[in-house]
């Protein structure tokens, strides 16, 4: 067991992370906004280079299989993916991108999925840091010049950090990302049925298949065995 101390890693982190943190943090002083909420966007960066593969998943998650068993999805990662991430299975983003998808009504944007691009959920994660380190694309997307560019484009302002900058790039490149089934992280929230998407709400949410984690996200309570 290797402990890191926080204080170093966001000490390391923030130069890179800053110039997003205006994009995807709720505002000065809140939760989100602490550099530690973008640890897995620059793992790459503050990680030894021994280490080449991490899963960082949120505390409020509960296994249903021996987590040894998600390693081995690092195998299915297509060639230039660099992270492994399963969707976010509420509206947020159909919320987060209204305007982008009202000047582009043919867009899949926001859209729920098997089509669509609903965005997605940092809950768990698979950061191949090899990979990370090797992608021209992936590094260039880092700078602030390109966050704003993207930011600007898609009229994006989110407050959920990682996961917000995840969603918005993989809006635009795809290619980095590896879809996790959702089974990997069923999230239970269901705030969003109740906040004026009630008529689309369940195609967001449906997960076919037997859950291997569930993830209480918004203080959902997680099913008894």
């Amino acid at each position: 067991v290797i402990v890191h101390d926080v204080n170093e890693l966001t000490e390391k982190l923030f130069p890179v992370v800053e110039a997003m943190q205006k994009h995807f943090s709720a505002g000065s002083g809140t939760y989100y906004s602490d550099s530690i909420f973008f640890l897995s966007v620059a793992m790459h960066r503050i990680m030894p280079k021994e280490i080449t593969q991490i899963i960082q998943v949120d505390l409020d998650l509960k296994y249903k299989t021996n987590i040894r068993d998600l390693f081995d999805e690092f195998e299915n990662f297509p060639e230039g993916a660099v992270i492994g991430i399963a969707r976010e299975m509420q509206p947020v983003y159909r919320h987060t991108f209204w305007q982008y998808r009202r000047e582009n009504p043919q867009t899949k944007v926001g859209d729920p999925p098997p089509d669509g691009l609903p965005g997605f959920n940092s809950g768990v994660l698979l950061l191949n840091l090899e990979a990370m380190r090797q992608s021209k694309l992936y590094n260039q997307l880092l700078e602030p010049t390109m966050v704003q560019k993207l930011t600007e484009k898609y009229h994006f302002k989110g407050h959920l950090g990682d996961q917000d900058f995840f969603t918005m790039v993989g809006m635009e490149h795809p290619e980095l990302f590896y879809v996790l089934d959702c089974t990997w992280n069923r999230q239970l929230c269901t705030w969003w049925r109740d906040h004026g998407y009630s008529d689309v709400f369940d195609q967001y949410f449906q997960c076919e298949g037997e859950v291997k984690i569930y993830h209480g996200n918004c203080n959902t309570p997680i099913p008894e065995d």
